[in-house]
């Protein structure tokens, strides 16, 4: 018996990553699934041109440019992968050429379709998350639907398939592809209105032969009036948006807090660290300074190597971090506005990161600013090209994280997990996962307002009162917070947010989600 998983991206590092956090927990999940020998299969589509990575131009600036991994290293990424034989699906009453390429990990499988022909239709899916119309988006995941439907049931079976999780509202059209299948599972990780696409009647009737009442509808609303049950990514998004959100299907919803995969992004010294220990009870808050400390050097080695390297800075300088994808409610500002009112006259360096989709204007205006900010302080480093290989380093070598985004806007957040299994401690909003997980003054720290409600950031008047009331305490804590770094109270909070860091263990994740399909299946081989 099976589970899979349909998801419209996933970041796994032998054969490229894309776009973001949905990618990179799916990539994680996928890795917990081969370590717990669950069979576990992922289908998402194969982008041959990425997602956007930006370069630096001397003169225009910032300059967009399709991250195509794939490209750079074709062979030895079709090396690990075994091509099948390819399917065939009509869509917009074309025969469209579905070839699946798949990548083995234990027990572990990952489907990745690519489109051969026609060339229109292979255009269009090249590319993840940039399409040229909303018409072209919704036919690419109608495509999506009708090729995973048309694997699950040939080449793995529908009587093999314990269950099917659908990640987010896209690849919630298999419901319509498989309309004899029960168990569907749908997971949204957004509070987001981009999270919750529609679709028309006129659409499904024409490509599934389903008929539907009303005459454009919420897609994740006409899943979850046939899914078997509904998950939220933590408690505060199950219980101050999806409850909220869609109250007709609650008795439906519960949630399962995300998680990362310690063996990727825990760095190889502090897990050398834990294992002569033995036990995180035996490290000492100076064991793990002076491992962090090696970690420490090398980000300033790839700071000093790729981004400034006229720079000159020691270890007694604290690295504070924010880095992640740039869009309004992640809240960027929040550190641009601290850096250009105090920052910039400290001793401190701030790294600050990430990529922001081409058609998000906020998002790229604060990319803007940050390049502006690197090239007039010396104190700011842009990593302009952020991806998981960076991210590794810098979530593992920076020593205080910041994750500020707008309440109820994180659906749960993974940054300040990365973090914190390297013994690397956060300030945060209380949003996402983070008010499960942090302890303010124990293993991180806390500012802001306690907001049970979903507000839109779009209210100006509403969003800019709670912004100033925020900015003004983060200002304050983050001060606090660097005047005592390096002292027995910061090596203290750092041995504390590497303690209790195994709450955030992808393989208590998969045990939430799936831990009657693994007890089944242990039964089943014993």
């Amino acid at each position: 018996m099976v589970i899979v998983s349909l998801v419209p991206e996933i970041a796994v590092n032998e054969i490229g990553s894309y776009a973001g956090g949905l990618g990179i927990l799916e990539g994680d999940k996928f890795l917990g699934a081969s370590k717990l020998k669950l069979d576990y299969i992922v289908i998402s589509f194969f982008y041959r041109k990425g997602y956007i990575n930006y370069r630096i131009h001397k003169i225009l600036g910032l300059k967009p440019r399709l991250a195509a991994v794939f490209y750079d290293k074709p062979r030895e990424i079709l090396e690990k992968l075994r091509k099948e034989q390819d399917l065939y699906v009509n869509v917009k009453n074309k025969q469209v050429c579905v070839t699946p390429w798949v990548y083995e990990k234990s027990t572990a499988k990952l489907i990745l379709l690519e489109v051969s022909k026609p060339r229109w239709f292979r255009r269009a899916i090249d590319k993840l998350y940039i399409e040229k119309s909303e018409s072209e988006k919704i036919y690419k995941w109608i495509l999506f639907a009708k090729a995973a439907a048309k694997y699950i049931k040939e080449r793995i079976g529908l009587d093999k398939v314990d269950v099917i999780d659908i990640q987010e509202a896209y690849a919630a059209l298999i419901i319509f592809a498989l309309p004899e299948y029960r168990n569907f599972r749908l997971i949204t990780h957004t509070p987001g209105p981009w999270g919750h696409p529609r679709i028309s009647a006129k659409i499904v009737r024409s490509e599934f032969a389903l008929d539907i009442k009303v005459e454009e509808n919420s897609i994740t609303k006409l899943a979850l009036e046939r899914v078997a049950k509904a998950f939220a990514v933590s408690k505060k998004h199950y219980e101050t948006c999806i409850k909220k959100l869609f109250p007709e299907f609650a008795s439906k919803f519960s949630y399962v807090t995300n998680g990362v995969s310690e063996d990727r992004w825990r760095h190889n010294k502090i897990k050398e660290l834990i294992s002569n220990k033995k036990s995180y009870e035996n490290i000492s808050p100076e064991d793990l300074w002076r491992t962090h400390l090696e970690i420490k050097n090398e980000l300033m080695h790839l700071i000093t190597k790729y981004y400034k390297p006229r720079l000159e800075i020691d270890s007694s300088v604290p690295i504070i971090v924010w880095c992640r994808r740039l869009t309004k409610y992640k809240r960027p500002y929040f550190v641009i506005k601290f850096i250009e009112e105090i920052g910039r006259d400290l001793n401190v360096l701030f790294v600050v990161g990430g990529r922001s989709h081409p058609a998000d204007a906020d998002g790229l205006r604060y990319a803007k600013k940050f390049l502006e900010l690197t090239q007039k302080y010396d104190n700011v480093v842009f990593i302009h090209d952020y991806d998981i290989q960076k991210a590794q380093l810098i979530l593992s070598g920076g020593d205080i994280h910041l994750f500020t985004p707008f309440p109820g806007w994180e659906a749960c957040g993974t940054s300040y997990m990365k973090a914190a299994v390297n013994g690397v401690p956060t300030l945060s909003s209380k949003d996402g996962g983070a008010v499960e997980m942090i302890v303010d003054g124990l293993n991180g720290w806390f500012f802001g307002l306690n907001i049970d409600e979903f507000i839109d950031i779009s209210d100006d008047s509403k969003a800019k009162e709670i912004d100033k009331v925020e900015f003004d305490e983060f200002s304050s804590k983050l001060l606090k917070i660097i005047k005592t770094y390096g002292t027995y109270e910061y090596k203290l909070t750092s041995l504390n947010a590497l303690r209790t860091s195994s709450i955030y263990s992808i393989e208590r994740v998969l045990n939430e989600y799936y831990g009657e399909y693994i007890m089944k299946n242990k039964f089943n081989r014993s």
